[in-house]
């Protein structure tokens, strides 16, 4: 589905126009154009495949979806694919924006996402001075913008973390409900590190040594950007190794507990031992026992079981069994 379509000269937008009529700004070496699309359809592709002369593959690519986050350089254009993750429930939901960049267009495709990107063409248009650098300022907002939303969510997923570590040692709450809920953080940092880790390799290519044509004189943004990146892939590293600290320890709870509940049955089968003993031995009734006819003889072996008794409890109170 379009969402927009628009032709800019130096920096300054000069309106919207047809899909039919952008071949005829692409003739003009002084302006660009800027077309947004999302769910895009195999027929929409191809008509703008004709009008931008795409490499095949980076359509290939574009159409079927489900890739890496990378950046591919076709002669004088990029083709750039960036993961957007947006808040689902209690989920992530990831999407992609595919971006075709050339010398005089930029052609983004954003597929399964709900945010776009109005408020970065309205940020693009109100600062003419830099949209005036070309399709590699676009290329560096729609960047930019998908990075910073990166922040809030790791954020959120932080705090999350916070919450189940303060739940660890809190004996009321089931330890298998904790490890669920930090497997399930563990999850949505490993759907952050796969938009991160290989999206801050891919914007190297893009400052500093050759770099493309197209992003010649926007070198210092990129590596805005890729700051932005190395911060996030350090919290997530961080927050990755916090996760699996915390799976460790209430693991770790687990079998402290279950210790605890062996050392009480082990002190309470004592206790019932003793008298079972005593009144096992009394209650053989052989002809030919000692202290069998004793007048003394019951209170003597009730007193020894509950004196025996008194001394367990106390011993396994005092060592911290009972």
């Amino acid at each position: 589905m379009l969402v927009n379509c628009a032709a800019y000269q130096n920096g300054k937008k000069l309106g919207d126009i047809r899909k039919d009529e952008i071949h005829d700004y692409l003739k003009r070496s002084d302006s660009f154009v800027w077309v947004a699309l999302r769910d895009s359809t195999p027929e929409e592709l191809a008509e703008l495949k004709n009008q931008f002369d795409l490499h095949e593959l980076a359509v290939e690519d574009a159409q079927h979806g489900h890739q890496r986050p990378k950046i591919e350089e076709y002669g004088d254009s990029l083709f750039v694919v960036v993961h957007m993750i947006e808040p689902a429930g209690d989920e992530l939901r990831v999407g992609e924006l595919n971006v075709f960049v050339g010398k005089n267009y930029v052609l983004s495709i954003r597929n399964k996402a709900e945010q776009g990107f109005v408020n970065v063409r309205q940020r693009s248009e109100r600062e003419p001075h830099l949209l005036k650098h070309g399709p590699a300022f676009v290329l560096y907002a729609l960047m930019d913008t998908v990075v910073d939303r990166y922040f809030p969510v790791l954020d959120a997923v932080e705090d999350q973390l916070e919450q189940v570590e303060e739940h660890i040692f809190d004996e009321t709450k089931p330890a298998r409900a904790n490890i669920e809920a930090l497997y399930g953080i563990k999850n949505k940092l490993m759907t952050l590190k796969h938009a991160v880790g290989p999206l801050h390799e891919a914007v190297g290519r893009l400052y500093g040594g050759r770099v493309p044509s197209v992003c010649a004189y926007t070198q210092e943004y990129f590596r805005d950007i890729a700051d932005h990146l190395q911060r996030l892939n350090q919290s997530i590293d961080s927050s990755r190794d916090m996760v699996t600290t915390a799976i460790s320890v209430n693991l770790s709870m687990i079998t402290i507990g279950e210790n605890e509940v062996t050392k009480r049955l082990a002190a309470y089968a004592a206790l019932v031992a003793v008298p079972t003993m005593v009144a096992g031995v009394y209650g053989m009734n052989f002809k030919h026992m000692p202290e069998l006819d004793w007048t003394f003889g019951y209170p003597l072996a009730i007193t020894l079981i509950i004196t025996s008794c008194i001394w367990l409890h106390s011993r396994f109170k005092k060592i911290g069994w009972l």
